[in-house]
């Protein structure tokens, strides 16, 4: 099997769209959300129709939690509040159910996938670090674990102690285990403003990140015309 990992998608369309057009040419025959469909962008809607009808396995992120209720938004800043609440009006009652349905953490096949953390899937943290990622590696019993949400790709492995940095392919070795943040389809934060996912070739045992260009200037046309902050639109440009 050859799985496309996404995750933060953000309402991103153009950039999803470019992601699952890569992933088709480069023959991948399974695809798998690690949350955050939702928020930021202009067009939730699209976006979590295309990821229904794929039928891919996906866990909650932040903002599919609290896009699909009507709860205060604690731990968001102004512009991150602002889009969740204009989001909640784009989405029908079935789609908020379908997001408020999603599990946190979920085992596909033989790996394993959660949004934030393993210690805290609920807490929102954010794994930046080797300390963090050494709490999560104690929940994991899988080889391999991929994540989300700080739109930062990155890879943790432990052995006899926790390394981590940045990647583009490696092999995966079965005694060790991952832990591998696949950035974000929408809304990268790395200073690269492209695009990025994963594709996990189960066969070869090989986990590659790739990054993609895409029609910035679209994405950030339709946030302006949406109403939503210009500074949602102009970080895409940057990568942060």
């Amino acid at each position: 099997m050859k799985f496309a990992i996404i995750a933060d998608i953000h309402a991103n369309l153009e950039a999803l769209q470019v992601v699952l057009a890569d992933s088709k040419e480069q023959k991948c025959t399974h695809y798998a959300c690690v949350g955050d469909v939702v928020g930021y962008g202009a067009n939730p809607k699209e976006c979590l129709d295309i990821v229904r009808s794929m039928g891919m396995p996906t866990v909650k992120g932040n903002h599919d939690e609290y896009c699909s209720i009507d709860g205060e938004l604690e731990g968001f800043n102004p512009h991150a509040a602002e889009a969740v609440t204009w989001t909640r009006k784009q989405l029908t009652e079935e789609d908020r159910q379908w997001l408020r349905d999603l599990k946190y953490f979920r085992l596909v096949t033989s790996f394993s996938m959660v949004h934030a953390t393993l210690d805290g899937p609920q807490r929102w943290g954010y794994v930046f670090d080797k300390l963090a990622a050494a709490a999560s590696f104690t929940y994991q019993n899988t080889s391999v674990c991929f994540f989300g949400h700080t739109h930062v790709p990155v890879a943790f492995i432990r052995d006899t102690v926790v390394k981590g940095g940045t990647y583009s392919k490696f092999k995966v070795d079965p005694a060790r285990k991952y832990f591998v943040n696949v950035g974000s389809v929408g809304q990268p934060r790395d200073n690269n403003p492209k695009s990025a996912y994963v594709i996990y070739d189960m066969n070869e045992g090989t986990i590659e990140l790739r990054r993609l260009d895409y029609d910035i200037a679209t994405a950030q046309k339709k946030i302006l015309e949406a109403g939503l902050p210009p500074r949602l639109a102009e970080r895409l440009a940057f990568g942060r």
